[in-house]
């Protein structure tokens, strides 16, 4: 008798011994008797074999993050979650069923395994193939994989990528590269500001290891805080956002840092142009724990002190002032049992500029800090669950002596946040997320204070805030045919500040179907609230930019984004992706005209409220990730506008700055040989918008002084567009290996064309001088724009190695 037979046989005995009593227990509790049919219907007719484990990489023990596995032949499979994790249901036949696990870059594995009823636990480690220098691909899902997800508007990008790609000064940065991505444009030249689908700067959420990071620039927005040594996987969503994510409007940029080699000890690190980094990392007891310790800093300020030192008895000589910033991140992680592991990172980074002399004394330093504690937990084959507790400190410090004066100004933004998460995967059909999180923020806005050393004066001015965030989600990733696949939840946010108390329904939906093999149409929407709003007075994202809390006069600002795109996906290597949007923004917080911002303890009454609208009818991305030759090409084509502003324009619609209608990207990065490798990147932008003065009253003295310029007269705002931006960077990498090290040089020339692009542009008037010499008077004839540009042609040379 097989295995069903014997089931129904004592089930049957049971239930004739005691077939009253089970009849009064089930007409008192219908809800118990319907629970108990379903988990035995589940037992008698759904008998499976739930396989789950971690995919790790199995030369450093990495978590491989979206790596996929499936069943040979049978068209049926899953891909792990960010931490490695997956949990796969097949129907238990009896007979045997090959696995199939695949991460682009690694070499592919099988496990063989009998389909009989119950869970197994497979843990699998894979190999890379080849050998470079960067041996962790932060690369989640292949082509094939990312044609078939639910997800939209989500982009990856792998390490390979990110230090193959031309930089400046040879510095790889992340941030930068993701500019070159469809549907984010750029701030000004060199700058790592950014802006997504039509949204602010402060509107993109920025984690590492899940703790907020305020402010991602270092050297006033030219360099990011992210050390790509250190950095595991990287993942933007510009849509479509899952329901675990919310704070934030237009994007989520996901860093998490690598966990550290728990097979052997690595040595990793580059000397640049004007930086070099360092990296360690190892066992703390093998296969085990492991650690990484990874520290960057630059060193301007080395050589400036050095000439101030030889110029020291000049008193010619002008001083130079000091610069320079540092990065260092840290990680150590346990396995404390076969279903517990520990994770605790954090990052420390800073920028100081500073310049003193005998009467004066200036600093003037900014930076973040973050922590970050995580307990993964393996309940089962099918649930999963990681506690989280993060810590984010964000503040900029200004002080300066003169002369028996003093004055300091300063900011601070401190977050504390605990949540839950959990992942559940009953079967293969569903893949359910839920959990919740609150946070502690405490704002110290414009902390303002001026004095004399004696006492006579003295004036302090600025505002402490404190606000609770909290948050609930469930999300369900549901195949529901072969074709069609829905990932639908809601997030549900709430914000107090006593006593301002604002709570918000969050809707996430996307879908996807597969029209034939290759095409498939997919579509999402999603609302987001944010509940913090950066108060800048420019289109850049400078560190005295202010941080501000929702308040009963300032409300939450709101986003609805819709979006539709198909995916084809040609011969398997080359991806082509179409999508349109629209989004609709309200709450918008922007200054009025005039606004005074530091020493104000009211800052509400320089605020104006308003909404705005961005779109697009066409984001297209062409995308190559295997073979001699990878890559993409991008194009967006969008319109972006803000309006409605009370005491701004009169109320009309006005682009913002980052209204730029046409961008371009090509990046493409050619293998010659295992030694040689070819990079190339060129970028063309339409030019920001400007507001800049119509004209200026002039007066003349009576006494028949030169005329001065006065007050600049304005019209509308951003009326003027910025000439285009265009570049193109050229890279050359040199890799050879030894018994013990691998290295490579990175040969970089930054704008090969010399193109001289604007940073910024003034307006200067023209003056005629009429007169003789006893007697003349200057006279303005004209006003004209001049344009100011920072970066001719750069070339730099980076040496990386590792040990």
């Amino acid at each position: 008798m097989n295995t069903l037979g014997v089931q129904l046989l004592l089930i049957t005995v049971v239930l004739r011994e005691h077939l009253d009593k089970v009849t009064r227990i089930f007409m008192k509790r219908p809800v118990l008797a319907v629970l108990l049919l379903w988990a035995a219907m589940q037992t008698l007719f759904s008998q499976t074999i739930t396989v789950s484990g971690r995919i790790t990489d199995a030369e450093n023990g990495e978590m491989l993050i979206g790596a996929a596995v499936e069943a040979v032949g049978k068209q049926q499979g899953k891909v792990s979650n960010e931490y490695g994790f997956y949990s796969f249901s097949l129907p238990a036949t009896g007979d045997s069923i090959t696995l199939r696990f695949s991460y682009l870059g690694y070499e592919p594995a099988l496990r063989r395994i009998k389909a009989a009823p119950g869970a197994i636990t497979l843990n699998v480690a894979l190999r890379p193939q080849g050998s470079v220098l960067e041996e962790v691909v932060v690369t989640a899902n292949s082509l094939e994989d990312k044609v078939k997800s639910t997800e939209m508007s989500v982009m990856t990008l792998s390490a390979r990528e990110a230090k193959a790609v031309p930089a400046l000064f040879g510095e790889v940065d992340i941030l930068k590269i993701l500019q070159l991505k469809p549907g984010i444009t750029s701030g000004t030249e060199g700058t790592t500001g950014f802006f997504v689908r039509g949204g602010g700067v402060d509107q993109n959420l920025i984690v590492l290891d899940e703790a907020v990071v305020y402010n991602p620039n270092h050297l006033f927005g030219f360099f990011s805080t992210f050390n790509s040594d250190a950095v595991k996987d990287v993942k933007i969503y510009k849509g479509g956002f899952p329901a675990q994510y919310g704070g934030r409007l237009s994007s989520v940029i996901d860093v998490r840092m690598r966990e550290g080699n728990n097979k052997e000890y690595d040595v990793t690190g580059g000397i640049g142009l004007i930086s070099s980094r360092l990296t360690v990392e190892g066992p703390i007891q093998r296969d085990k724990s492991s650690f990484i310790v990874s520290g960057r800093r630059t060193y301007a300020d080395l050589i400036t002190r050095s000439i101030n030192r030889a110029n020291a008895n000049n008193p010619d000589a002008n001083l130079i002032p000091d610069y320079f910033f540092y990065d260092l991140n840290t990680k150590v992680n346990f396995t404390l049992s076969e279903r517990d592991r520990l994770f605790l990172s954090g990052y420390f980074g800073r920028d100081v500029f500073k310049f003193n002399n005998e009467s004066f004394d200036f600093l003037f330093d900014w930076g973040n800090a973050t922590g970050t504690a995580r307990w993964n937990h393996v309940y089962g084959p099918k649930l999963f669950s990681n506690a989280t507790f993060t810590f984010s400190d964000y503040r900029y410090r200004i002080r300066n002596a003169l002369q028996g004066f003093s004055f300091s100004l300063g900011s601070n933004v401190i977050d504390a946040n605990g949540k839950l998460d959990f992942y559940y995967q009953p079967d293969n059909r569903h893949a359910i997320r839920f959990g919740a999180q609150a946070t502690y923020h405490e704002f110290r806005v414009a902390r303002l204070k001026f004095g004399s050393d004696d006492g006579r004066i003295n004036f302090e001015s600025g505002q402490n805030f404190t606000g609770m965030e909290y948050a609930l989600y469930f999300a369900d990733d549901w195949s529901v045919t072969n074709r069609l696949k829905l990932n639908y939840g809601a997030r549900i946010s709430a914000w107090q500040n006593s006593p301002a108390f604002y709570a918000n329904f969050e809707p996430r939906i996307s879908a996807n179907y597969t029209l034939r093999d290759g095409w498939t149409v997919k579509g999402s929407y999603a609302r987001m609230n944010q509940y913090v709003h950066l108060l800048a007075s420019s289109g850049l994202s400078l560190p005295t930019d202010i941080w501000y809390p929702s308040t009963q006069g300032v409300r939450p600002q709101v986003s609805d984004q819709i979006a539709a795109g198909v995916q084809y996906l040609y011969r398997g290597r080359w991806l082509i992706t179409w999508e349109g949007w629209y989004k609709w923004l309200d709450n918008q917080v922007d200054f009025i005209d005039g606004a005074e911002l530091f020493g104000n303890n009211n800052l509400e009454g320089e605020l104006a409220i308003g909404k705005g609208f961005a779109y697009s009818p066409l984001e297209l991305e062409i995308e190559k990730r295997d073979g001699r030759l990878t890559g993409w090409i991008g194009y967006t084509l969008a319109w972006v506008r803000r309006g409605e502003f009370a005491d701004i324009n009169g109320g009309a619609y006005f682009p913002p700055r980052f209204d730029t209608r046409h961008n371009l990207t090509v990046v493409a990065l050619y293998e010659l040989t295992r030694r040689w490798q070819l990079t190339a990147s060129w970028v063309y932008t339409s030019g920001i918008m400007a507001w800049l003065p119509l004209g200026r009253f002039t007066f003349q003295d009576v006494g028949g002084a030169p005329f001065q310029a006065v007050v600049p007269v304005y019209g509308d705002r951003n009326t003027f567009r910025y000439p285009a931006y265009m570049r193109l960077d050229l890279g050359i990498v040199y890799r050879w290996k030894t018994r013990r090290s691998e290295q490579d040089l990175t040969l970089s020339i930054y704008n090969v064309t010399d193109r001289r692009n604007p940073f910024f542009i003034f307006l200067e008037p023209e003056l005629q001088r009429l007169g003789d010499a006893g007697q003349s008077i200057q006279i303005p004839t004209a006003i004209r724009a001049k344009q100011v540009s920072l970066f001719p042609i750069l070339p730099s040379l980076t040496w990386n190695f590792k040990f």
